[in-house]
């Protein structure tokens, strides 16, 4: 045999073509989606909230409001308000002008202070961002008032020597920038990318779980009605799902030192990641056979994006925040931020999370229906007596 024919059997054909197009589906699904970091930075949304009784918060409040690179900058809420809208991850972070902000810096009555408020528990490049962020306002907010501190204390020309280095302390020290971290995520990136390595770890599972299950329903034709195989097929896939979720529960909990109460929650989840999944990669494999895996694969590598682990939805683009809203793993990634390091109920993600493999299981039995023609049992009997 020639390495011409053999290059042009099935196998090396199939595996041209599969590794020319997986290296397209990644590098295309991958580079453009993450350009949205940090060009995408401006959709995030914030909120100024200003309490203050002076002039001074107002001043400080229409100059941010002006210069910081964000479209999206709420002034309408109270205090309250923009701290549970940060819990749900609506808002990136939150600046709070107290109300003596302009006394304390006035009379200096001690170091004037603002607060500024970010949520951990979400996409990592939205806090790391939001901390950059802090960091340029405070430095420019400390020049202004130490500037505006030295001009009233530099009218007082009689002051003695002696207390002189006293108010230049005051001065250096008339501003002082308070950051609040809401819901620390512990340290360690395998604590940030925790949710997303556990939906992950039984999504690739499940999708070729769905290959083989649904081979197995196809090879089991005959037996029995495809109404029963279909049951079977749900019934071990919500196994499976009990056995992979109780190892990756367990796993999770040893390496991230998780407590017992959250080893429950994440089992509990896992049971319900796996049978989404399961349902959601089965339909391109139940509607074209084996095939269905080639449009799998992409469909998993756009969720690597659009499940908000790393990029929040206000900065994805389009097609990753559709996406978003109709697979399974942007609800699960949410719902373990909300769980594991959150305070905020995870219940909206979960429902969404049940929503998506109900919509799937429904799509598959309309697919089994339609395409997959009943075969008539005593036929195939006879023919296995035949044979035997």
């Amino acid at each position: 045999m020639k390495f011409t024919q053999f290059i042009k059997s099935k196998g090396a054909t199939s595996s041209i073509f599969m590794g020319i197009f997986y290296a397209v589906c990644m590098l295309g699904i991958f580079l453009p989606g993450y350009t949205a970091i940090p060009k995408n930075i401006d959709q995030l949304s914030i909120a100024i909230v200003n309490d203050d009784v002076g002039q001074i918060g107002e001043q400080i409040e229409e100059s941010l409001a002006g210069q910081l690179p964000f479209d999206k900058i709420k002034t309408n809420l109270s205090n309250k308000e923009a701290m549970q809208e940060l819990e749900d991850n609506k808002l990136a972070l939150v600046i709070h002008i107290p109300t003596t902000f302009s006394n304390e810096l006035q009379n200096n009555a001690g170091p004037s202070s603002i607060d500024f408020t970010l949520n951990e528990a979400g996409a990592t490049v939205v806090s790391s961002t939001m901390n950059q962020v802090i960091s340029q306002i405070n430095s420019q907010l400390q020049e202004q008032f130490s500037q505006q501190t030295a001009e009233g204390v530099l009218m007082n020309l009689n002051v003695p020597k002696e207390q002189a280095e006293e108010l230049a302390t005051k001065i250096e020290k008339s501003y002082v920038g308070h950051v609040v971290t809401i819901n620390d995520v512990p340290d360690g990136m395998h604590n940030n990318m925790l949710p997303m390595f556990l939906t992950m770890a039984l999504y690739v599972g499940a999708m070729i779980a769905a290959m083989q299950l649904v081979g197995a329903f196809r090879a089991n034709r005959g037996k029995t009605t495809k109404t029963r195989l279909f049951i079977y097929v749900q019934f071990t896939a919500i196994l499976v799902g009990i056995m992979a979720g109780l190892v990756s529960a367990g796993m999770a909990v040893g390496i991230n030192n998780l407590s017992g109460d959250q080893f429950v929650q994440i089992w509990a989840q896992q049971i319900l990641n796996y049978w989404v999944c399961f349902n959601f990669t089965a339909i391109v494999v139940f509607l074209i056979g084996e095939a269905g895996m080639v449009l799998n694969i992409p469909i998993l590598l756009v969720q690597t994006i659009a499940n908000g682990a790393t990029i929040s939805r206000d900065m994805m683009y389009a097609p990753y925040e559709w996406a978003s809203h109709i697979t399974p793993m942007y609800y699960s990634v949410q719902a373990y931020f909300a769980n594991l390091f959150g305070s905020t109920s995870a219940s909206p993600y979960l429902i969404g999370l049940a929503v998506v493999g109900l919509a799937a299981m429904l799509l598959n039995i309309i697919i089994v229906w339609l395409l997959h023609k009943p075969v008539d049992l005593i036929e195939n009997q006879e023919a296995e007596t035949a044979i035997g």
